[in-house]
């Protein structure tokens, strides 16, 4: 496989706007939706960095959510501009874990927060170490 010799981009910002389909009778962003959102968010992050997710799992390498993680600050609403920031916070030996803020483009202030934990497993469920080039040589130092 074809992959970036080290991963360096560790933030990354999208921009989200809430679809009709992802909102109550009421016209607000549903809780089930911000998964969904952060998901988005760790996908455009490796893609950043020259990674997509069908490559790894074509080398063996699939990541499960372990621990996910969401504080409902502020209400979103349908139509209403969002700012996701995504940041890649550890890599250790099987686990990474990103953070997440998001924020109201037109003010700033931060409608949600959160973390998740992905476990590296192989194709047959088991845990296996995380490839090298996905560790920064910062963590690559200490792991």
């Amino acid at each position: 496989m074809d992959f970036p010799k080290r991963v360096i981009i560790k933030s990354h910002t999208i921009t989200i706007i809430p679809r009709y389909n992802e909102t109550d009778q009421a016209g607000v962003v549903h809780h089930s939706v911000y998964p969904v959102w952060f998901e988005l968010g760790r996908t455009e992050l490796l893609r950043v960095n020259g990674l997509a997710y069908k490559k790894l799992e074509e080398a063996g390498v699939y990541f499960v959510v372990a621990e996910f993680h969401v504080k409902f600050r502020q209400p979103t609403k349908y139509d209403e501009e969002l700012q996701l920031v995504t940041e890649c916070s550890s890599v250790t030996a099987s686990k990474i874990k990103h953070s997440y803020t998001l924020s109201r483009r037109g003010d700033g202030v931060v409608v949600a927060e959160g973390t998740s934990v992905l476990a590296c497993i192989n194709g047959e469920g088991k845990v296996r170490r995380i490839p090298d080039f996905m560790y920064s040589e910062a963590e690559k130092t200490i792991v």
